[in-house]
């Protein structure tokens, strides 16, 4: 299913952490590189955390619930890494920091957000995904469930249009190695406030927003009409190792649609020699 064109729904991994208390918000704020303080309840917002040395710690969404409480949501797996990141600084601050047993449903394409509206996220949140170029909404809680008469979508459904939208996942295109702006500009954009103060890694983000942005690699897209590509398989162009696979799904259309980290040497549209008939392409992905 081509969920840019058709609606679907898929249960999809994603830990929650609520953040509560009196002090919630202007811990995030700090801790976070979106303005936390200036969402009102209800708002949501990607945002990194991030190391002090500037690395991602995790790229997460941000739902503002109420004055005092906040829920977190990130990649299924990486939930216990934001809590040991949140509690560890939490010294003398009114907040409790929690993991919540939820589950989470991925509504995509035409219609996604009515029907998602319709069908409530079971004791949860109702939140968009924010994909570039695509008709979004997750739905969290402890009974989120597909909204009825919605088409189900399979894993590589989601997978695919995940690459093709060039949304980078912890594990892969997001690690401890990762620094923001190698996600791609429209992340830094939605996840990164330059105007609100002081947060937990954000001298190296200001630093390279300043010079334009520029990275030594970047996350690009693969177009592979043949298929045969693996994870961690090299993309080489001009003779040269530029990358590695980071995420791969099948092609909407046939063959296979990719991600990669690549060197900034490489001008999309390229010819990759590895893996054999593969374009290196800009995000997001076209076909």
């Amino acid at each position: 299913m081509d969920l840019r064109g058709s609606l679907g729904a898929v249960e999809i991994g994603r830990d929650a952490v609520r953040v509560a208390g009196p002090d919630a918000p202007a811990y995030l704020q700090g801790q976070l590189s979106a303005d936390v303080a200036g969402l009102a309840a209800g708002g949501t917002t990607p945002s990194f955390l991030l190391a002090p040395t500037g690395k991602v710690d995790a790229w997460l969404r941000v739902t503002r619930v109420a004055e005092d409480e906040v829920v977190l949501d990130v990649d299924g797996g990486h939930g216990e890494a934001v809590l040991a990141r949140l509690r560890r600084f939490l010294l003398r601050t009114r907040a409790d920091v929690d993991p919540l047993d939820w589950r989470a449903v991925a509504v995509r394409g035409p219609g996604a957000s009515e029907a998602a509206a319709r069908a409530g996220a079971g004791g949860g949140l109702v939140v968009p995904a924010g994909w570039p170029g695509v008709e979004g909404v997750d739905l969290l809680g402890p009974g989120a469930a597909p909204p009825p008469g919605v088409a189900p979508a399979s894993a590589d459904d989601y997978a695919a249009l995940r690459i093709r939208s060039g949304v980078p996942a912890m594990g892969a295109e997001l690690t401890e190695a990762t620094i923001p702006a190698e996600a791609g500009a429209w992340v830094i954009a939605a996840s990164v406030s330059f105007t609100k103060g002081c947060f937990t890694g954000q001298e190296l983000v200001a630093r390279i927003d300043s010079r334009g942005g520029h990275v030594p690699r970047r996350v690009l897209g693969l177009v592979v009409p043949g298929g045969g590509v693996s994870l961690g398989d090299p993309v080489v162009v001009a003779g040269t190792e530029a990358g590695r696979v980071t995420s791969v799904a099948p092609g909407p259309a046939g063959g296979q649609v990719a991600l990669a980290l690549v060197g900034r040497a490489v001008t999309p549209p390229a010819a990759a020699d590895e893996p054999g008939g593969a374009t290196v392409v800009d995000l997001p992905i076209e076909a």
